[in-house]
């Protein structure tokens, strides 16, 4: 309802020519078929803001077919004219025409992304060119793009940025001093792609350092998740976990893929970050308890432990390395290399979550006596409230706190915890 004609000229040289030319009466009159397309002059002179085309004998002075004198239009198209189709052509470059059949296979454009300031009219132009193709017989469907994203704009001191303002900040300095990878991981972090961004360079060094720990913890347990490779090539190694720690961290990584492939499509980018960021806390708090020269009992029982606890680290440190490298690239390239796997993590499969591992044959559940958290028990999902308490009592972490004393009652929380209440 607000449609209002659109002023397409400008007076400039770089654009499009408007194919029209004026007679002696001053009448406008459009340019043959034949005669198309009109050519910019290359030889010109610029002088101050006004247009070289005007003025230039070259290219104003022109005939009419019938041999009569006549002067071509020296304005251009606004620049809104070629970029609402441009995507078409780039879907059929070397056409002979101006679109041929490549168009229609690739057409409509599955995910438009747009500046705020810049999305409405380009959106509006766009559809325009769009719908008049479609009539014109070039292209078949109605709608050039299928999904939109307006992004939201950078903003400095709560200002958004502007060079008039002269609050502008080069990212080329803080890639400079922390690599491309830490800017990258700031911009899509700091906020939501839909709202806008408040530059940081504080939250910047927080993203280096979070890219540190990932590295750190990479290269520190380098030598037993190379060794790990070897169990998670069996294809029943995850039925095998029977250590609650492996079982309990498996669970989170899945849950990871789980949140991660759904904000992907989403395009929550920061929450599939902060995703990366707790299962980052979960791998580096478990990793230094089972380090191999930590391991002082030969018992053949911690050893099968330590290699459970091995491949579930390493399958979520490959799991969070694919997750990550579509935001940065450069590290996820070389800790895929560190972590010894095949190729380059650009082609790697995509992880998609098991839902065993998040729903499971097993449960594990605390195990409280007189409510004080005091170990964790292993049963099978369809355990009986019979056989859980069973377990619970002859766990040896927990018979320290129940032998000799009367066991008062036991209460089952089903899927979440045990409490045994002793008396002295």
């Amino acid at each position: 309802y607000r449609l209002r004609d659109w002023g397409v000229s400008r007076q400039r040289y770089w654009g499009c020519p408007i194919p029209v030319v004026y007679d002696a009466d001053g009448k406008a009159i459009a340019v043959a078929d034949e005669e198309l397309p009109v050519v910019l002059p290359e030889e010109t002179t610029f002088s101050g803001v006004q247009s070289p085309l005007i003025g230039n004998p070259d290219f104003q002075q022109t005939k009419l077919p019938d041999g009569s004198a006549a002067t071509r239009e020296t304005d251009t198209f606004d620049t809104f004219v070629e970029s609402s189709w441009y995507f078409h052509r780039y879907c059929c470059p070397g056409a002979d025409g101006m679109l041929d059949a490549r168009a229609n296979y690739w057409l409509p454009v599955d995910q438009y992304i747009g500046g705020i300031e810049h999305a409405v009219l380009h959106l509006l132009y766009a559809r325009f060119f769009h719908k008049l193709l479609r009539d014109a017989g070039l292209v078949d469907s109605d709608e050039p793009f299928t999904n939109l994203l307006t992004q939201g704009m950078v903003l400095k001191d709560g200002s958004k940025m502007s060079k008039s303002k002269g609050n502008t900040v080069d990212p080329q300095s803080m890639i400079d001093l922390y690599g491309a990878d830490t800017v990258r991981l700031f911009i899509m972090f700091a906020s939501p792609p839909e709202q806008a961004l408040e530059w940081n360079d504080d939250a910047v060094a927080g993203a280096h350092r979070f890219l540190r720990r990932w590295w750190q913890l990479a290269v520190r347990t380098h030598s037993r998740v190379a060794a790990a490779k070897a169990t998670l090539a069996q294809a029943d190694w995850a039925a095998a976990l029977t250590d609650k720690d492996a079982l309990a961290l498996r669970k989170q990584v899945h849950q990871m893929l789980r949140k991660v492939n759904r904000d992907y499509k989403k395009m929550h980018y920061n929450t599939v970050i902060a995703a990366c960021m707790a299962l980052l806390n979960a791998l580096d708090r478990f990793a230094p308890a089972y380090d191999a020269n930590q391991k002082t009992d030969a018992d053949a029982k911690k050893d099968d432990a330590a290699a459970q606890h091995d491949a579930v680290l390493r399958e979520g440190l490959a799991a969070m390395t694919r997750v990550m490298s579509p935001i940065t690239p450069h590290i996820a390239h070389v800790i895929w290399r560190e972590l010894g796997e095949e190729g380059d993590v650009i082609d790697a499969q995509w992880p998609m979550p098991d839902t065993a591992a998040l729903t499971g044959d097993t449960l594990i559940l605390a195990v409280q006596v007189n409510g004080k958290r005091r170990g964790e028990i292993i049963v099978a999902a369809n355990s009986s409230d019979v056989d859980i308490e069973n377990t619970a009592r002859a766990d040896p972490k927990i018979r320290k706190h129940t032998d000799g004393k009367t066991i008062e009652k036991v209460i089952v929380v089903p899927g979440r915890l045990v409490n045994i209440v002793v008396r002295a």
